[in-house]
């Protein structure tokens, strides 16, 4: 017989031992962060219009020499009541959100349930209204007023129309107000506010309500929705309302930051 006829029986793999399952490796589950509670309720109180009002206006009240502390009162206020509009905002339009697909909008995309953002609103307007009176007895009622303007407007058909603009030139020509008559001279009543700084906030009020009306042109025309910033739009041309929303707003904004520097808040 050859050697090449000579065959060596192969090694059979060893066989699992009874009784011992096989070992396998599990990695922890990582928490999706976007996802969380926390995050989700963040980024649907509208949070980067609300941090951006709450820093103007804190600004303001810093041009007008209140202290820090007072500064960072106006700023928790101000935000406080931006995320409650934010919040109420997404509940009343979840809808519409959710036939659109819009991104980042964590309750129309059920990341978020509806009683847990109406749950985090009412502990905001609980701790808005002492907050607001803290600075200053009309100062906050004010505040409370302006609130109470967005909240119609979120609810209303107002907004729908080419008279849009007037909720939010009416809210913010209230803010130099809520400065005048707030602040350690709060309770005692304080002062009216300047004619010029009133008349420049509303004006901003204008470009800001533009400038954020932008993104949704498309499907805002495509639900058959006529406010102020489409009709300017459909006969400038989106790009054009950009730019001239944006110089708007920044020119009155300067102008409001050095007329509240150099004239004050108060008359």
């Amino acid at each position: 017989m050859s050697a090449k006829s000579i065959r060596l029986p192969r090694k059979r793999a060893a066989a699992p031992r009874p009784g011992r399952a096989t070992r396998r490796l599990r990695l922890p589950a990582r928490a999706d962060l976007a996802r969380s509670l926390p995050v989700s309720l963040f980024r649907a109180s509208h949070p980067r219009q609300a941090g951006l009002t709450a820093l103007f206006v804190a600004a303001g009240a810093a041009l007008a020499g209140r202290s820090f502390g007072q500064v960072f009162l106006v700023f928790v206020t101000v935000l406080t009541g931006q995320a409650i509009l934010g919040w109420h905002n997404d509940l009343v339009d979840v809808a519409r959100d959710r036939r659109h697909q819009f991104p980042g909008k964590p309750i129309a995309q059920g990341v978020v349930d509806h009683g847990s953002v109406w749950f985090a609103l009412t502990v905001a307007v609980l701790l808005v209204v002492p907050l607001s009176v803290a600075n200053g007895v009309i100062a906050g009622a004010t505040h409370l007023f302006i609130i109470g303007i967005g909240l119609v407007t979120n609810s209303g058909v107002l907004r729908r129309t080419r008279f849009s603009y007037l909720p939010w030139m009416l809210s913010f020509a209230l803010w130099p107000a809520f400065l005048s008559y707030g602040g350690a001279h709060g309770t005692e009543g304080g002062d009216p506010p300047s004619i010029l700084l009133t008349v420049l906030a509303a004006l901003l009020g204008l470009g800001v309500h533009v400038l954020v009306s932008l993104p949704g042109l498309v499907t805002d025309n495509a639900d058959g929705i006529r406010h102020f910033p489409l009709v300017v739009a459909l006969r400038t041309g989106a790009p054009r309302l950009l730019l001239i929303a944006g110089i708007w707003t920044g020119v009155v904004g300067v102008g409001i930051l050095i007329t509240g520097a150099t004239l004050g808040v108060a008359r």
